[in-house]
């Protein structure tokens, strides 16, 4: 499919066909959903399908995690009229932050960093990413959040693998992602089908 093509008819999801499969080998990611945001119906119908669980949610404030979360973060703070937040990578902000440590996919040790003049308690947060693989990332998110007072509201991903750290996040916060439920056992084995039509 090109990736610019719009098609008549849009389901749920209509847009997972665009993401792109790994070609570099193990050491990265098994997929790119960044491909879909070049579509610019795509990224629409996304954040449409990632916030509309939280359509009756009082929202102030959404925050993205570094780095691919803050695409669909900004877009969706600015489809709800809201604020962005950035959790950044530890090291990148020049103000006084908050860290948590975590492991990430790779398994590897990391931080993760918060500015100290946003968040209270009361405020309520939309925290977006682009997957939840292991979930260690999500959770250090939420950590930062919770540890200055302020409430998630819940977690939006494209994607929510079936993991333990997966699992957790459904089980403890609102969430919403944009997968099928006839699709979730090939988020789950990290293959799509409609890779097989894929042209590199």
């Amino acid at each position: 499919m090109d990736v610019l093509a719009v098609p008549a008819n849009r389901p749920k999801g209509w847009y997972l066909s665009l993401m792109a499969a790994n070609t570099k080998g193990p050491t990265f990611a098994w997929l790119d959903p960044s491909r879909l945001y070049c579509n610019s119906q795509a990224l629409a119908d996304c954040v449409k399908d990632l916030l509309s669980p939280f359509d009756s949610d009082h929202i102030d404030l959404v925050a993205g995690i570094d780095a691919m979360g803050f695409i669909l973060g900004a877009c969706a703070a600015t489809t709800l009229g809201k604020g962005f937040l950035a959790l950044r990578k530890a090291g990148h902000l020049c103000v006084a932050t908050q860290n948590q440590t975590y492991t990430d996919y790779t398994g590897k040790e990391k931080a993760m960093e918060v500015r100290l003049d946003v968040l209270r308690p009361g405020l309520r947060v939309l925290i977006v990413d682009q997957w939840i693989e292991t979930g260690g990332t999500m959770k250090a998110a939420i950590q930062l959040i919770e540890k200055q007072g302020a409430t998630v509201v819940g977690i939006a991903a494209v994607a929510i693998e079936n993991t333990e750290g997966g699992k957790w996040v459904k089980e403890h916060y609102k969430f919403s992602h944009c997968i099928p439920e006839e699709l979730q056992s090939q988020i789950n084995g990290k293959y799509l089908n409609s890779f097989k039509s894929f042209s590199n």
